[in-house]
C-alpha cells in the first residue's frame, strides 16, 4: 500500500528544492520519516540522461529534522535540456525502491517523459511570477470618450443592452468601449491589487474582437487610435501596473492590407504571407472561415516585418512601452499539415523582445502562449515562456466545482466541457489533483510557473456560470454559485501560477460562452455587484501579494480527497498550508511531525476556521470553505498571522 501524500517524497523546480548555477544543479530531496524509519535510511541516487544514456549521482544527507531527511545532489547539467528524477531504495529484506518524477512517487519502472528537467536557455523574467494579470476586453469595460464615431462595420449598443451571444451580430455589436475608458479605471485594478493589464487585440479590425485585423500598424481609432494607446500605457506605468499587448500571429482578417496586396497580384511580396491553392480566391483559412485567412510562416519576409528583427511589429509594440506579448492561437501558429515552423517562430519572437529589451535597458519582456491543451512540446527550450494554462488549472478547478450538474434548485447550465463534445463533468479533488500533477510534470516547473492561471477568460462561459451561479449575464448572487466560485478564486490565488482574472469575474458577472462573457462593466450599477465575492477577491488577492510563498513557493500535496485538497506552499521565507473544502467530511488529519511543528508551534489562521491539534495531529476543518495557515520555518520560532479575512 502506498504512503499517504504527506509520508511521500518530495522535489519540485522552486528555490526550496533546486539551485540552478553556470553548468550544474544543486537538487534537494525530502525524504520523510514513516513507520519508524528515519528518512536517513533511505538511498537516494539522481539518475539523468547523458548522451541519452542513464547516469548516476548518490545523493548525500544534508540536514535531519523532524518532518524527514533532506538529501543534496549536486549534477552536471550538459545540452539544452537535462533530465533527471530520483531512485529512493527503501531498503529491508525485499530490497524495494521507488521513483520520484516530477507527476511524483512511482514504485514500478517509468518512463523518462516526466522526468523533472532543467533548461539551459535563459528563463521566463524574473518580473513575472509576482504578478496579478487583469484581463480587459477593450470595447466592453468603459467609454472614455462620448460620441466617437461609429464604425462603418459596427452596430451600436446601449451600455446595458443584453449582449447578442450567439449568430452573425455578434462579433459587431458595438458598445463603444476605448482606451480612455481603461485609462479612468486603473483606481480599479489598483484597487484589486493588478499589476498587469492584458488587453485583446487593439489594432483597427472589423469586429469588437479584433482578431481579424485588417493593419499592424495602427491602434484602432474607434478605441482612441495611437494617441489613446500612449495615454494609457503611460498612465498604467505611473501606478506601476504593467501591459502586455495581444497579437495574432497565425491569421490576419480578410481586410489587411497584407492580404489585399495578396490577392491583386500573384507575384507581390505579400502574396507569399498566405497559403493560396489558387489565386487570388482560393487560400487556407483558420478553421476553414474565410474572414481570416492563415499566415504562412516560410516568408521570411512575413518574419521581418511581423515578428523578427528591429523594424518588427513586435518589437515596435515593445519600443511603445508594452511590457510583453500574449500570442493568440499560438498552438496553431506556423502549422499547417506537414509544416511545422512553430517553435520557430517562437525562437524569433522571444529573440527579438530580448534585443530590443537589452537595446534599451528595460525589463525583459513577458512572451505568453495561448493555448487550450497540452502545450508541453511548445514550452520546452527558447520559444514562449508559459502558456494560458486552461489545461493544468481551468479544465481540472471547473470540473471539481462545477455546480451546475449538481440535484436541486436552479437552473442546471449544461455547458460543453471547454470545446469537447460533453458536458462539465463533475470530479473529485483527487482527479484534480492528479490532472495539475501530470499536466505540469510533463510541462515543466519553469513554464507552469511562468503560465496564467485562470478561472474563465473572454473566449470561455464565465466560472459564475459554471459554478451554478446562472445564466443570465448580469450579477449572480446565487449561494452555490459564489460559495463555490470563491474556493475557485482561493484555488487560483494559491496554486502555483500567474493568476489572471477576467474584467468582471469580481463582481460576480455571468455567461454561458465566450460571447455572452464579454458583458460590458456595470459601472453605473454598483448597487448591483455582488460585495461579498469584490471582498473576497480583495482579501485574496492582499494575501497573494503579501506572501512570497504563494508567488514562488514549491508545491507539495499533502492530502487529496473527492471533497478537499490539502498541500503546502515553501519558500526559503515562508511556509504556507492550504486546505480548500468543496463538500462537508471528517477532519483531514496531518501529523505535526509531518509539518516540522513537533516542538516548533502550531498553524496559524491567516483565512478560515482555525485547526484542532490532538494526539500529534492536526485536524483541519471540514468546514466548505478556503482555509490557509502560516507554518514556522524548520528550527524558526512561531510566526505570526497576517491577518484574519
Amino acid at each position: 500500500m502506498r504512503a499517504p501524500l504527506w509520508a511521500q517524497p518530495h522535489h519540485d523546480g522552486s528555490a526550496h528544492y533546486l539551485e540552478q548555477r553556470d553548468g550544474s544543479a544543486v537538487l534537494r530531496v525530502l525524504v520523510p520519516h514513516t513507520q519508524g524509519r528515519s528518512g536517513a535510511e533511505a538511498r537516494v541516487a539522481v539518475r539523468r540522461l547523458r548522451d541519452a544514456e542513464p547516469a548516476w549521482t548518490q545523493a548525500e544527507v544534508e540536514r535531519t529534522d523532524v518532518g524527514g531527511t533532506w538529501w543534496r545532489a549536486q549534477i552536471p547539467t550538459e545540452g539544452d535540456v537535462t533530465r533527471y528524477r530520483f531512485l529512493i531504495g527503501t531498503g529491508g529484506a525485499a530490497g524495494g525502491y521507488t521513483w520520484l518524477n516530477a507527476a511524483g512517487v512511482h514504485d514500478h519502472d517509468v518512463t523518462d517523459a516526466h522526468d523533472f528537467r532543467l533548461i539551459a536557455h535563459p528563463g521566463p523574467p524574473d518580473w513575472v511570477a509576482d504578478q496579478l494579470v487583469y484581463q480587459v476586453f477593450p470595447d466592453r469595460f468603459a467609454r472614455g470618450v462620448a460620441g466617437r464615431d461609429v464604425p462603418s462595420w459596427a452596430e451600436p449598443a446601449g451600455w446595458d443592452d443584453p449582449v447578442i451571444w450567439e449568430g452573425p451580430h455578434s462579433p459587431v455589436q458595438w458598445y463603444g468601449g476605448d482606451l480612455d475608458g481603461v485609462a479612468a479605471h486603473l483606481d480599479h485594478l489598483e484597487r484589486l491589487g493588478a499589476t498587469v493589464l492584458y488587453l485583446t487585440p487593439v489594432f483597427e479590425a472589423r469586429s469588437v474582437h479584433r482578431y481579424d485585423a485588417v493593419t499592424f500598424d495602427r491602434v484602432d481609432p474607434a478605441l482612441g487610435g495611437d494617441a489613446a494607446w500612449r495615454r494609457l500605457i503611460d498612465a498604467a506605468h505611473d501606478r506601476g501596473i504593467r501591459v502586455v499587448g495581444d497579437l495574432t500571429l497565425n491569421h490576419t482578417g480578410v481586410g489587411h492590407e497584407w492580404f489585399r496586396r495578396a490577392q491583386a497580384d500573384a507575384a507581390s511580396p505579400e502574396a507569399a504571407f498566405y497559403y493560396f491553392d489558387e489565386h487570388p480566391h482560393e487560400y487556407q483559412a483558420w478553421w476553414g472561415i474565410k474572414s481570416l485567412p492563415k499566415l504562412d510562416h516560410r516568408s521570411a519576409e512575413l518574419a521581418r516585418r511581423l515578428y523578427d528583427g528591429d523594424a518588427s511589429v513586435v518589437a515596435r509594440g515593445l519600443r511603445d512601452g508594452l511590457d510583453g506579448w500574449r500570442i493568440d492561437v499560438a498552438n496553431m501558429t506556423g502549422r499547417l499539415g506537414t509544416i511545422d515552423l512553430t517553435h520557430q517562430v517562437a525562437t524569433a519572437v522571444r529573440r527579438t523582445m530580448a534585443d530590443v529589451a537589452a537595446e534599451s535597458g528595460a525589463d525583459p519582456g513577458w512572451l505568453l502562449a495561448e493555448h487550450g491543451h497540452d502545450a508541453t512540446d511548445d514550452l520546452v527550450g527558447d520559444g514562449w515562456h508559459g502558456t494560458m494554462d486552461y489545461n493544468g488549472f481551468t479544465r481540472p478547478v471547473w470540473a471539481w466545482l462545477n455546480g451546475g450538474s449538481e440535484a436541486g434548485p436552479g437552473v442546471r447550465h449544461g455547458l460543453p466541457f471547454l470545446g469537447a463534445p460533453v458536458d462539465v463533468p463533475v470530479l473529485g479533488g483527487d482527479d484534480l489533483a492528479a490532472t495539475i500533477r501530470q499536466v505540469h510534470a510533463a510541462m515543466g516547473w519553469r513554464a507552469w510557473t511562468a503560465s496564467t492561471a485562470h478561472l474563465d477568460t473572454h473566449d470561455t462561459p464565465r466560472f459564475r456560470t459554471v459554478t451554478g451561479g446562472g445564466t443570465h449575464g448580469w450579477v449572480d448572487r446565487d449561494g452555490l454559485g459564489r460559495e463555490r466560485h470563491l474556493l475557485g478564486l482561493a484555488l487560483q490565488m494559491t496554486l502555483p501560477g500567474v493568476p489572471a482574472v477576467f474584467a468582471g469575474d469580481e463582481l460576480g458577472l455571468t455567461g454561458v460562452n465566450g460571447e455572452h462573457s464579454r458583458t460590458p462593466f456595470p459601472w453605473d450599477r454598483r448597487a448591483a455587484w455582488d460585495a461579498e465575492t469584490l471582498e473576497a477577491y480583495l482579501s485574496w488577492t492582499a494575501l497573494r501579494r503579501d506572501h512570497v510563498a504563494l508567488r514562488r513557493g514549491g508545491l507539495r500535496w499533502l492530502d487529496v480527497r473527492p471533497g478537499s485538497l490539502t498541500y503546502l506552499r515553501e519558500h526559503p521565507e515562508e511556509r504556507l498550508l492550504v486546505h480548500v473544502v468543496r463538500d462537508p467530511d471528517e477532519a483531514v488529519a496531518i501529523p505535526l511531525a509531518a509539518l516540522g511543528l513537533a516542538g516548533a508551534g502550531e498553524p496559524r489562521t491567516l483565512a478560515g476556521t482555525p485547526p484542532r491539534t490532538e494526539a500529534g495531529r492536526v485536524l483541519l476543518p471540514p468546514i466548505p470553505a478556503a482555509h490557509l495557515y502560516t507554518l514556522p520555518r524548520a528550527g524558526a520560532a512561531q510566526a505570526p498571522a497576517a491577518r484574519a479575512v
